[in-house]
């Protein structure tokens, strides 16, 4: 007769086996958050665009007034204006500190035509915040 205090064969093997895994485990998730910051993917994660809402009021051949709507403050150097694709860091506004919700931007020295793509990038992000159609009637 077996004394009852001694394990059985197949109960033993349990606890190793689980333990590999476990260490495999904790293998994989050390090396993936390590390779993350090696690789440098951590360093991205900083540079976000502000979130806020916009609208066009008016527009002409050479400027258009977009007002914030809501959203955070935004500095006003921060923005660039595209007009159908192409960037005009040159643009003069009618504003030089934050934009707060409610004031109307006038964005001047441009060449809108009817339908024209307006969009305003955040430029320490390089993130599209806004993008609306100018209307010249």
């Amino acid at each position: 007769m077996k004394p009852s205090t001694q394990s059985n064969a197949d109960d033993r093997a349990v606890s190793p086996v689980i333990g590999v895994i476990l260490m495999v485990a904790i293998t994989v998730i050390l090396a993936a958050v390590i390779g993350t910051f090696v690789l440098g993917l951590g360093d991205q994660l900083g540079d976000t665009a502000p979130q806020a809402s916009f609208d066009i009021e008016s527009s002409n051949a050479s400027s258009v007034n977009i007002t914030k709507t809501g959203g955070q403050a935004i500095p006003v150097d921060d923005l660039v204006i595209s007009v159908d694709g192409t960037r005009d860091d040159d643009a003069n506004t009618s504003i030089s500190d934050d934009w707060q919700t409610g004031e109307t931007v006038t964005y001047s020295d441009l060449t809108v035509s009817d339908d024209s793509t307006i969009q305003l990038i955040h430029d320490p992000s390089g993130n599209v915040i806004f993008e609306g159609t100018a209307d010249l009637s």
